[in-house]
């Protein structure tokens, strides 16, 4: 199994945060989108950097990330849930990650019935180019969503 590495210290310079927003339509009901949202063990399926998550409360979770090849963990604490509406975030600083901070909110937008906005924000010290990030997390999102759609419809 990989070691735990703790995130590189900053010593004499100020955390360099990258922060992005997209947004992208799902063929899905915004209660169905937001449920699948919440649904936190499936982030590693569309949030790529993330290897698993796990529960520690009803606001905390500790993630298992890798990113540059290399793994870490942080605390994700919930700030935000409003149902079917607004959900935010932000890791909390630890052993695991003292120098690493990120948080974000994702919100959803009724378009119809059938279809829902979801627009999602990010800021992080992670480095990397984050809104690349942000578009490949959605569409991600955007597929397994609508896969989970069809395959309820063929049933």
């Amino acid at each position: 199994m990989a070691r735990q590495e703790q995130m590189p210290k900053n010593v004499n310079r100020p955390l360099a945060m990258g922060a992005a927003k997209g947004s992208i339509v799902v063929k899905a009901p915004v209660a169905a989108v937001y449920e699948r949202w919440l649904a936190f063990e499936d982030y590693p399926k569309f949030i790529t950097v993330i290897k698993r998550v796990r529960k520690l409360d009803a606001n905390h979770f500790v993630a298992s990330l890798s990113f540059n090849g290399k793994p870490y963990e942080t605390t994700l604490e919930m700030m935000l849930c409003v149902p079917e509406r607004r959900f935010a975030w932000r890791t909390l600083a630890d052993d695991h990650a003292p120098d690493h901070l990120a948080a974000g909110v994702v919100s959803f937008a009724s378009l119809s019935d059938q279809s829902t906005c979801v627009t999602l924000k990010l800021a992080s010290s992670f480095g990397g180019a984050v809104s690349s990030r942000i578009d490949r997390y959605l569409s991600n999102f955007k597929r397994l969503m609508e896969e989970q759609i069809r395959e309820s419809e063929d049933v």
